[in-house]
């Protein structure tokens, strides 16, 4: 069982910047895709980066791409997200997410609002 707990979030102006931490129990860490996901008020929740288990593959939602970049530390079994230039439209609840073949695992969320 992996247990995944997001931390980081916040107030920020427009502009700002935030870094999500999500840090998992286990051992498996390494051994996981780690994918982060965000969810708007009245929205559905939306993908927003992935990164592959050793960190060299990532990918991203073209509305983050260039200004979030996601990464992690399999020594610390955390994956991060530092977000630059944060827009009013990414308020939301972050989640991390872990996945291998048919398992999929969630953390409860933290919240990032992006306001002046």
């Amino acid at each position: 069982q992996v247990q995944l707990v997001e931390s980081g979030g916040g107030l920020v102006e427009p502009g700002g910047a935030l870094r999500l931490s999500c840090a998992a129990s286990g051992s498996i860490f390494s051994t996981l895709n780690m994918r982060w996901y965000r969810q708007a008020p009245g929205k559905e929740r939306e993908w927003v980066a992935t990164i592959t288990p050793g960190g060299r593959l990532t990918n991203y939602a073209d509305s983050v791409k260039a200004r979030f970049t996601i990464s992690r530390d399999n020594a610390k079994n955390t994956v991060y997200l530092q977000m630059n230039s944060l827009k009013p439209e990414d308020t939301a609840v972050y989640y991390c997410n872990g996945w291998i073949g048919p398992k999929s695992y969630w953390g409860q969320g933290t919240q990032v609002t992006v306001s002046s």
